[in-house]
């Protein structure tokens, strides 16, 4: 039987993915609105899968399988079991508000919003290069994630032309591949298409991330023959619990990370695209049980990986682990193929949105408000937005080519920078007061906090605080103290300055009229 089998299977999915980007262009009503949140048009199924799609990267599959290798199965209760919570808590609580306000003026990004809703101008263009900046840490990991299971499938498949790589196809050359096929569906039907191939993925990376784990499970003798396993390993035993390797603060303080779903800016364009307020129900009820599906077994896989002694492939590290347990595991190359494709449709369903919202801002936020919007034709626009897109996909391959961080450290800092700036986006939909000037220094303050915090770690390292106040295993993830001084800044500036005018106030606050005639 031929060893490229799994590599025949990857490449009919990505085909696969590329013939429904074409089929969805026949849906695709030619005008920047379309391209941008699909004319507000996507029903709740769409929304959930979308949704959930887009927040399940790299992250959620090969890094917390790479990070419960050696940290245990406390990562569960670190990411999964919070974001199941706090994330349809910002679903109901902000998504829904946003989306209100966005279907009444027409925004298609949070930097229109939040210009209009602090009359600030210069906070748009503040607000887009820190967003920006942040979105292409996520992307990265999504290009670090795929090359790293791929290149733990495909060991030895290629000994002579991939001399390098012990025989497995390189990490540059899976992210070209990647890239290559999420840009051309995102450049035919936008948002649409992004919508129609998250679906479609979201479906395929949860069923395919079952089958896995049951496959592995069952190599291994059984989920209890392959949990006794990691038991009987001494060094390994504590891996079964939090203790010794997830301390408490570290612990509850990784409840602030999953904030950042608040200020996502590909999520906030996938709040605009619903149909109607009651199209996100399902979204906040099923959220929580879809995180459960995908995170349960890709920690068990990465636990029970550590408990079988293995390791990454040689000049690799631990994001190798989930596609090294499925080349060592899964005994057939069909199905080990159509796993690695369940594995790649989850890095994709959240590059795709990331893409798109990078090019929607950039339009919107800088080409419109420099150019005039009656200056630029639908057709100019959208090739605007295409060619930022290709911009920031370049910049961030270019640096997946360098960098060696592990892709679960690495997405906790991107998740804390956009969660800091959450009090920005809770204070904007309930609070009144909230001033222009005090979300600019709060976003100042947010900026030049997170820069120096992530220098200290070594660019993107595991990193905790007062580790001197408790244990060596123990501490305060950054992203509190993060947030809390963005919060700090933003309350005391405000009541410094003078408020909102009553016009704005009205206007994104439609009680507020009720209560000035109740007044008067």
């Amino acid at each position: 039987m031929t060893p490229y089998i799994p590599l025949f299977v990857i490449g009919g999915y990505l085909i696969g993915l590329l013939i429904l980007g074409l089929v969805s262009n026949m849906f695709f009503r030619g005008t920047s609105g379309d391209y941008f949140v699909a004319s507000r048009s996507i029903g709740p199924f769409m929304l959930l899968m979308s949704v959930f799609g887009t927040t399940m990267t790299a992250f959620a599959l090969v890094g917390s399988t790479g990070k419960a290798y050696t940290t245990g199965i406390g990562v569960y209760g670190l990411m999964a079991s919070w974001s199941g919570l706090i994330h349809s808590a910002c679903f109901f609580l902000v998504g829904i508000k946003l989306w209100a306000i966005g279907k009444r003026y027409g925004y298609t990004t949070q930097c229109q919003f939040f210009r209009d809703r602090f009359e600030s101008p210069a906070l748009g263009y503040m607000l887009f290069p820190v967003l920006v900046a942040l979105i292409i840490p996520y992307l990265l990991i999504g290009l670090l994630g795929a090359g790293a299971v791929v290149r733990g499938l495909t060991i030895k498949m290629f000994p002579h032309v991939f001399a390098s790589t012990n025989g497995a196809i390189p990490p540059w050359l899976t992210g070209l591949v990647v890239c290559g096929v999420v840009l051309t569906y995102v450049f035919v039907g936008g948002v649409r298409s992004t919508a129609w191939a998250n679906t479609f993925q979201t479906l395929v990376f949860m069923l395919t991330g079952v089958i896995a784990f049951f496959m592995i499970a069952k190599a291994l003798g059984g989920p209890s023959a392959a949990t006794r396993i990691v038991g009987e390993h001494s060094d390994k035993h504590s891996l079964l619990m939090r203790n010794g390797h997830i301390g408490r603060w570290q612990f509850f303080t990784y409840l602030f990370v999953p904030l950042s779903v608040g200020m996502f800016p590909h999520l906030f364009q996938h709040w605009l695209t619903a149909r109607s307020a009651k199209t996100f129900r399902l979204t906040v009820i099923f959220h929580p049980i879809c995180i459960m599906i995908v995170w349960v077994p890709c920690i068990l896989i990465g636990v029970w990986a550590a408990g079988k002694g293995l390791v990454p492939p040689p000049g690799a590290n631990q994001n190798a682990i989930l596609g090294v347990a499925v080349k060592r595991l899964v005994a057939s190359p069909w199905l080990a193929g159509l796993l690695t494709a369940g594995i790649l449709a989850a890095i994709m369903s959240s590059l795709d949105s990331q893409f798109m919202c990078v090019g929607s801002m950039f339009t919107n936020d800088i080409a419109i408000r420099l150019c005039g919007s009656q200056s630029l034709s639908d057709r100019q626009k959208l090739n605007l937005a295409r060619g930022f897109v290709v911009f920031v996909v370049v910049v961030t391959y270019l640096i997946s080519l360098v960098t060696t961080k592990h892709i679960f450290d690495l997405a906790v800092w991107c998740f804390s920078g956009y969660a800091a700036l959450f009090p920005i986006v809770l204070a904007a939909v309930y609070w009144k007061r909230a001033t222009g000037s005090a979300v600019i220094a709060a976003v100042s303050v947010t900026v030049v906090v997170w820069a120096f915090l992530f220098k200290q770690s070594g660019y993107g390292g595991e990193y905790l605080l007062f580790s001197h106040w408790f244990d060596e295993t123990d501490g305060i993830m950054p992203v509190a103290v993060i947030i809390m001084a963005c919060f700090l800044t933003l309350v005391v500036v405000s009541w410094m300055t003078s408020p909102p005018s009553a016009q704005t106030v009205s206007k994104f606050f439609p009680d507020f009229k009720k209560e000035q005639a109740t007044k008067q």
